[in-house]
């Protein structure tokens, strides 16, 4: 077993220094609801026609609009009105995190079943960062969100190898071990070739780090916290870490008895969302 870890690991970190290593694309949309945002004389008229040509992302963001969120009386009905509430940085924040659920899919059961499981763990990460971002921090709650959903991309390229690797796709546990040994080098490495802020790069690489020193809070932060927080009272190996040793919990003002139930009872704003 540990030479297999070792053998794939070593292969896939080789395939990064060569830059060889084939990385997952951006949606399209994605990629051009960012150009946009970017765009300080894009309009919100713009964006929402953008958004409208695909139905479930729009039918979602409407969703979201109408969210306590807004905290507003009257309902939206339609994507123009969404995307006027909640403002062109949000909104094309949201429909960025939306749009990446298409690239947890794959053709064999076994790596589709873990993908699914990932962005199920990473969409729940996503919503505790976001109501953290937006009670406990002056941070931005939608890259929080962000960050908190790409926190392990990472995994991506490590299934993708698997589904051509037998060895891989009859040993769930092995593979398990290689994800959570190379998933924070690669998404680092995934999220600087998609040019994602600088402030987002590091999540991947650093929220395992506990002991880490910073001079303020940041997202990685919040993952660690949330990521944390999701396994409190289970098996997982990370429910055994002492939480008055983290220095995340500190620097985000979040007292370490809460729990994460009573965070995401705080706003009902991402809740199911992404799921």
């Amino acid at each position: 077993m540990a030479s297999l870890i070792e053998t794939v690991a070593t292969d896939l970190i080789q395939q990064i220094k060569d830059d060889t290593l084939v990385l997952p694309s951006l949606p399209e949309v994605c990629l051009r609801v960012r150009d946009v945002a970017e765009d300080v004389n894009s309009t919100i008229p713009q964006l929402a026609d953008l958004i409208s040509q695909d139905a479930g992302l729009s039918a979602r963001i409407v969703k979201v609009s109408n969210s306590p969120l807004m905290r507003t009386s009257s309902e939206v009905t339609d994507l123009s009105t969404a995307v006027g509430r909640l403002g062109i940085n949000v909104t094309s924040s949201l429909a960025m995190g939306l749009a990446m659920e298409q690239m947890f899919q794959a053709t064999s059961d076994v790596v589709d079943k873990r993908m699914r499981m990932i962005w199920s763990e990473s969409s729940e990460i996503a919503s505790i960062c976001h109501v953290m971002a937006g009670h406990f921090t002056k941070l931005q709650p939608d890259q929080a969100m962000l960050g908190g959903l790409v926190h392990k991309i990472g995994a991506l390229p490590v299934l993708a190898y698997a589904e051509d690797n037998n060895a891989l796709l009859n040993d769930v546990f092995v593979l398990d071990k290689i994800i959570s040994k190379l998933h924070p080098i690669i998404g680092h490495h995934i999220l600087k070739s998609w040019k994602f802020p600088k402030a987002l790069q590091n999540v991947p690489s650093q929220y395992l780090k506990f002991d880490r020193e910073v001079d303020s809070v940041d997202y990685a932060d919040l993952v660690t916290v949330a990521v944390l927080q999701s396994h409190a009272d289970s098996q997982h190996p990370l429910s055994k870490v002492d939480w008055a040793t983290v220095g995340a919990f500190e620097r985000v003002g979040i007292p370490p008895e809460m729990e994460v139930s009573e965070i995401l009872d705080m706003d009902e704003d991402l809740k199911g969302l992404f799921n």
